[in-house]
């Protein structure tokens, strides 16, 4: 229940932010670290996968930029919960998904950023293709 309520509040202040222009994944964070006075940073895990959520459900659209576009009526999804059940491979796909759209938001904003961990995101594609056969 604890968890539902906390992306219930993290999905209200992607919203909040939305409104005012729209943001990538990073930018997101930043401006919710910025209004909170240091005080909460979410984490990637939590925001993109929450991101690719609500571009499945329509209220928000990817630009061709990498920032997401709050759509017309998607107010109405203030305070509705994420989705409950058991998780799938299909959520776990997403989840690396909104992953790796941080890693590549990280790379564009911060070119040297993803350099210490090179070894580390080749071993990990090295898996993820090992799933592919």
């Amino acid at each position: 229940m604890w968890r539902m309520r906390k992306k219930r509040g993290l999905r209200n202040w992607v919203l909040m932010i939305l409104q005012r222009a729209p943001r990538n994944g990073a930018e997101i964070m930043d401006d919710m670290e910025v209004m909170t006075h240091g005080w909460w940073r979410p984490s990637p895990g939590s925001v993109y996968p929450l991101l690719e959520e609500m571009v499945q459900e329509g209220s928000l659209q990817k630009r061709d930029d990498g920032r997401y576009l709050l759509l017309e009526g998607s107010e109405r999804v203030w305070g509705w919960p994420g989705p409950s059940g058991p998780r799938t491979p299909a959520d776990v796909a997403r989840e690396l998904s909104g992953l790796t759209a941080y890693l590549e938001d990280l790379k564009r904003t911060q070119p040297t950023a993803t350099q210490p961990i090179q070894q580390e995101l080749d071993a990990v594609a090295d898996r993820l293709r090992r799933l592919k056969n």
